[in-house]
Parts: C-alpha cells; structure tokens; sequence
C-alpha cells in the first residue's frame, strides 16, 4: 500500500475565509470548494494541499488529516486487523471518494483515510 499525498484538515467555522490567505500569502489555489470543506493547493503540485473545514458532512466528527492511499480497502484492512478504533465505517462518498476515518493511537488523532475513485 502506498500513500499518494498527506493533507492537514484545519478547522474553520467557516472555510471560505481561507481564501485570501491561501492564494495571497501562500500563492495556493483552490481544488475543491463544497461550502463545509474547501481545498487548496500549489499549482503544479497536488501534493502540497492544505483543508479548511467547518464539520463533515457524513462523518460524525471532523478529521485532523487526510491521508490519500493507493488501496484503501487494505488500509482499512488493516486497521481493523491492528484493533484500531474505527470512527467512519469505509463509505463511498458521492463526492467521489472511498474512505473511513480512523483514531490514530498516540495523540487520538481521527485520520481520513482515502483514495479517489475515479484513480
């Protein structure tokens, strides 16, 4: 299994105030905008991304980071194998991915773990 990108989820009351910020200071632009949870990343670079978001829209809770992987159904596999707590069943999302949320053991951290479906 590989990892394709590893994105900090900031929480934001309301995201799209990030707007100024990310494309003025950081030079980012935005990848992905639905309202609750808005992306940004360097152009030419998917892999520097940064995510602004107020709740989850299907999750009950909001993750810490997001990791994008290249099988997720083995991420998720796994996780379960290794007795971690599952916060978010594996669900495909009608935006498109396929992911489950999982408490990182150390700090309780929830990580979005994904992969795009169309990949």
């Amino acid at each position: 299994m590989g990892v394709r990108r590893v994105v900090p989820n900031l929480q934001a009351p309301e995201p799209g105030q990030a707007k100024a910020f990310c494309e003025d200071v950081l030079g980012l632009e935005p990848v992905m905008d639905q309202g609750w949870v808005v992306t940004y990343a360097a152009p030419g670079n998917l892999g520097a991304q940064l995510t602004f978001l107020s709740h989850d829209a299907s999750a009950p809770v909001a993750p810490h980071v997001s990791v994008e992987v290249d099988d997720v159904d083995a991420a998720y596999a796994a996780a379960q194998a290794a007795g971690h707590e599952i916060v978010h069943p594996l669900t495909d999302e009608p935006w498109g991915v396929r992911r489950f949320f999982v408490r990182e053991p150390a700090s309780g951290a929830v990580v979005n773990v994904l992969t795009h479906r169309d990949r």
